[in-house]
């Protein structure tokens, strides 16, 4: 069992265990000895980050461990996660880092680890990694100690690659788009490439002052930015997460379409095109029953994996499948990119209106989803209320319920210290009642 990653990477608020910087300068160390085995040669890292206020602490911290095992690292600043992911493949780093939290609030942080092959490390990589951890690692000689260098370009290497994922001749001409960039680390980016594609482009979430990164904005909370597309008539939005890798599309009347939707429109398109490998679409478990049955309806497959884009990708390379996702929004075109392109994937909404001629609302309900309810319920550090004897039995009487009519899908967050409790349901009230009992014997148990 992992004791530091969870589904993605390290996270937890800022100067809080683990996310403190002398955890970053021994996780850096770490990390660096894992990935400079071979003493031969010379090392490199690469190192992108959101617009969180901790960032700079972790970005000196992580420096500063990966060059005392000799690893050079190049600072790309704020980027989207999926620029990690592909700066570090295309300068033949042997590491990639991307310190962000996501669609966390601003006081949280995290470190993300990407091989040299530009995919996430897996769970036995990062095992080993703990490994290290724990033990210490020997600092290299003094003579052999890394340099860090700062790399200005990054973000326009990235948006050139993210535009050549779109056919070469279209543009975006006469399409009013709002963007919303969730105060993160697309704030430059995603308006520069969709004025460069020739959109009119309204921005929203682009001040970032290191506290303000998913802040009333973004992905998770797309009510300004839906709010703003009606008021300005725009016939779509974009909504972005703090560091870019997931994605939810406004249509023109307002209303939010989530991953399960996008992932359905592109599987439709590829599929006609033959161009989605394997007939089949990788989404986790949490994905919508409608999905699964819209693409059975065309003769194609839902491989369902654990929660986690990497389980995704993980799932997609062992099968050749090059797309997949989750319902929040990671969308993964291997074609293209190595982890979930929130950009990337708005952009493939948008050229299917250039192409199609049809409005955002028609794209953007692909299928009627099965009715679905989600609670979150927190918890303290040391608890484990999924293993007391009165949140099993009340997750056992929601089962029985549910059976046959339904399903009930109940987990940790990866990400943060939350039980999550999901169930569909044909039947709305057995639907609510089953959840509303599970998420009371957690909060019982929680406060009790």
């Amino acid at each position: 069992m992992r004791k530091l990653f969870g589904t993605d990477g390290v996270r937890g608020t800022a100067n809080t265990h683990p996310m403190t910087a002398e955890m970053a300068l021994r996780i850096g160390a770490a990390v660096g000895r894992y990935f400079r085995r071979d003493a031969t040669g010379v090392h490199r890292v690469v190192i992108g980050k959101d617009t969180r206020l901790s960032g700079y602490m972790f970005e000196n911290a992580l420096t500063a461990g990966l060059t005392s095992t000799g690893m050079n690292v190049l600072l790309l600043g704020p980027v989207p996660t999926p620029a990690v992911g592909l700066m570090t493949r295309s300068m033949r780093a042997d590491l990639g880092v991307m310190i962000s939290a996501s669609h966390n609030p601003a006081d949280d942080n995290g470190i993300k680890f990407f091989g040299p092959d530009g995919f996430k490390l897996s769970d036995q990589a990062e095992l080993e990694i703990e490994k290290l951890i724990e033990q210490g690692v020997s600092p290299a000689q003094a003579h052999n100690i890394g340099r860090a260098k700062r790399v200005d370009d990054a973000r326009f290497r990235y948006g050139e690659r993210v535009k050549s994922s779109l056919p070469r001749d279209l543009r975006l001409d006469g399409l009013k788009v709002v963007i919303d960039c969730a105060n993160g680390a697309a704030h430059r980016t995603a308006p520069e490439v969709l004025w460069e594609l020739g959109a009119d482009v309204i921005p929203v979430g682009v001040s970032p002052d290191g506290k303000n990164i998913n802040l009333g904005c973004g992905s998770t909370q797309p009510r300004v930015a839906a709010e703003t597309v009606v008021a300005h008539g725009a016939h779509v939005g974009i909504c972005l997460d703090g560091d870019a890798d997931r994605v939810v599309v406004i249509d023109e009347n307002g209303m939010v379409a989530d991953g399960d939707q996008l992932m359905a429109l592109l599987a439709s398109r590829w599929a006609s095109e033959g161009q989605l490998n394997g007939g089949a679409l990788v989404a986790t478990v949490m994905s919508n029953l409608g999905l699964e049955r819209h693409l059975q309806g065309q003769g194609l497959r839902l491989e369902r994996t654990a929660v986690g884009d990497r389980y995704v990708v993980e799932r997609m390379r062992k099968g050749g499948f090059n797309l997949g996702g989750e319902q929040s929004g990671h969308i993964v075109m291997s074609d293209y990119a190595t982890t979930g392109d929130g950009l990337m994937a708005g952009l493939h909404f948008l050229a299917e209106m250039v192409l199609s001629g049809r409005k955002a609302s028609e794209l953007a309900r692909q299928f009627e989803p099965v009715p679905q309810l989600l609670r979150n319920v927190r918890y303290g550090a040391g608890q484990d209320p999924l293993g007391l004897p009165e949140v099993k039995a009340a997750i056992a009487d929601a089962e029985s319920a549910l059976n046959g009519k339904g399903r009930l899908l109940i987990r940790k967050s990866g990400t943060e210290p939350l039980v999550r409790v999901m169930a569909e349901c044909e039947d709305e009230g057995l639907l609510e009642r089953a959840v509303e009992s599970v998420v009371d014997a957690v909060k019982g148990a929680v406060t009790a």
